[in-house]
């Protein structure tokens, strides 16, 4: 029987971002994975700034912002009534050239170390596949399938088999079984999670809600055509969503050349089961408003219109995250932001206790500070998808007629205020909070007001620290260290010798960091401010004794 310190079951965006931070940390991990390799689909093709402020620290928003769309190809997420027809609303948005620039001159609610990319997921995996696998301490195996966990006092016993065939996924009795045992088990295995199921426990929230658009079946066809492009009279986007009374559809670019993720919504009472090229045709003559040829790549359906989160996020010695966790419609890309965030928080967590640094207690602020983000986060997705799927149009919206005409204004009106509320998300971006975690050392503050489209910087304990562009030019956050560390940002506070050693008697690492510029002191307003691993602020204030400093630390490891 081989062990592992953790396996994870799931090799999506949160199972390989978990894994890149447990080996990061050494902490030898197993990922098993049933599908061949990383996703061949598009899926998800927004990476939030928070995210990719994430890569930025492990190392690697520079190579994913290089994937996807040509570094000159606009973002722009624009609605049409058909893609050749009329234009209703557009958010113009930098393209991946211009971001790295824009971002250095960026203040308030966008004030970050990196802006969202528009890439596919399917080209996200591959990298972070790439950097979970350079880890010693990791074996990342795609095409394994769970088959049984049992749950011990101190320890997990995971049954688990290779897929040679597509058969075998669905075999009841494989032959070549395999026990691992691990001190932790992770299920990141998808809105049909092995292991929640396994575990007993339930979504809870909304589901089956009916829309015109982002609520129902939905069909998805990855295609590939030349043609797309010639067809549409208007200026370049990213993202183009289509309004009519026929059928609600968008298209994403996944290349910016020729392959496209394109997604139609059903109607009542029809099913995409047995839908095949003539249907492909039939549902691109109505997102585009004439014929086009094109090739498919694959295609699928899928259901729109969850709200759903876990009752529990970890049951004895489990964690679950991702969509096993929660269970977005995608609308604001915060389905996989989300699950991110789920693995940033969970992964400096496991290594703590796992080395001995922290107490068992420390994990169970896992499903305190996540839980209550989901269920906030899909919240804000349906408030989108209420928004951009609820709007009503009439059987004359498309006709050259001046009440037509007076139709689209208003529908113009609304989207063009709709795509700001979606896809100008600072606040849900940067402003998830621990607000109520027990490992959060609050102070007199009051935290900002959680707003979708405005994110107010603060240093309030239990958010994200606020960052500042330095006199040299380079982010606040490539200062922090890859742990804890102590920004100090007056004299008055500047002597940390108390505090190195206090966290070298703990066995932490700890990066004392003085930079007393005034545009910190601003932000920071008290004179220190300690910032956990997963770059939230766990504590701010004056200068402390060791004695003092060491039971902080030890709220914060959940003491």
């Amino acid at each position: 029987m081989t062990e592992f310190d953790v396996i994870i079951a799931g090799g999506g965006p949160s199972g390989l971002i978990l894994a890149s931070e447990l080996g990061q940390r050494g902490i030898s991990c197993l990922l098993l994975d049933m599908k061949a390799s990383t996703a061949f689909n598009p899926q998800a093709n927004a990476t939030q700034a928070r995210t990719m402020e994430h890569y930025r620290r492990l190392g690697f928003a520079h190579e994913i912002r290089a994937l996807g769309l040509p570094s000159d190809h606009p973002t722009d997420i624009a609605y049409f009534t058909r893609l050749s027809k009329h234009e209703l609303a557009r958010l113009s948005l930098p393209t991946a050239a211009q971001a790295v620039k824009t971002i250095k001159t960026l203040k308030g609610s966008w004030s970050a170390a990196e802006l969202p990319h528009r890439v596919s997921q399917k080209f996200v995996e591959t990298v972070l596949k790439k950097h979970a696998s350079k880890h010693e301490s990791n074996d990342i195996r795609f095409g394994w399938k769970v088959q049984e966990i049992t749950s011990h006092e101190d320890h997990v016993i995971v049954k688990a088999h290779p897929l040679s065939t597509g058969a075998d996924a669905s075999s009841s009795e494989p032959s070549n079984v395999e026990l691992f045992k691990c001190k932790y088990l992770v299920g990141a295995d998808g809105p049909r999670s092995n292991i929640r199921h396994q575990l007993g426990i339930s979504y809870t929230g909304e589901t089956g809600v009916k829309r015109s658009y982002m609520g129902g079946e939905m069909f998805a066809v990855y295609l590939r055509s030349s043609d797309i492009y010639k067809n549409i009279p208007h200026p370049r986007a990213w993202m183009y969503v289509t309004v009519n009374n026929q059928r609600r559809c968008f298209l994403a670019s996944v290349d910016g050349q020729e392959q496209f993720a394109f997604h139609s919504a059903l109607h009542e009472g029809e099913s995409a089961e047995h839908w095949g090229l003539e249907e492909v045709k039939m549902r691109l003559k109505e997102l585009m408003g004439c014929e086009v040829d094109f090739e498919v790549l694959s295609m699928q359906s899928w259901i729109a219109g969850h709200s759903l989160v876990a009752e529990h996020f970890s049951k004895d010695r489990v964690f679950l995250m991702g969509d096993a966790a929660h269970l977005f419609t995608p609308t604001g890309g915060l389905g996989y932001n989300t699950a991110v965030e789920d693995a940033v928080n969970l992964g400096w967590k496991l290594a703590h206790v796992i080395k001995g640094l922290a107490p068992e207690t420390l994990l169970d602020s896992y499903e305190l500070e996540r839980r209550p983000l989901a269920i906030r986060n899909t919240g804000y997705a349906k408030q989108f998808a209420d928004s951009v799927g609820l709007f009503p149009v009439s059987n004359e919206f498309e006709l050259e007629t001046p009440e037509a005409q007076a139709e689209r204004d208003r529908a113009s009106e609304h989207f063009n205020a709709h795509v700001r509320l979606e896809f100008n998300i600072p606040g849900v971006t940067f402003g998830g909070r621990y607000d109520h975690s027990p490992i959060i050392i609050k102070d007199d503050s009051e935290a900002p007001k959680d707003q979708a489209n405005h994110y107010e910087p603060s240093a309030c304990p239990g958010g994200r620290p606020p960052h500042l562009w330095l006199e040299d030019g380079s982010s606040l956050f490539d200062a922090f260290g890859p742990e804890w560390t102590l920004l100090c940002t007056q004299e008055s506070a500047r002597d940390v010798s108390a505090w190195q050693l206090a966290a070298q008697r703990m066995g932490l690492q700890l990066k004392c960091l003085y930079l007393p510029q005034k545009e910190l002191q601003e932000l920071y307003i008290a004179p220190l401010a300690l910032i956990r691993p997963d770059q939230m602020v766990g504590w701010r204030g004056n200068a402390l004794m060791e004695a003092q400093i060491h039971e902080l630390f030890k709220k914060l490891l959940g003491g």
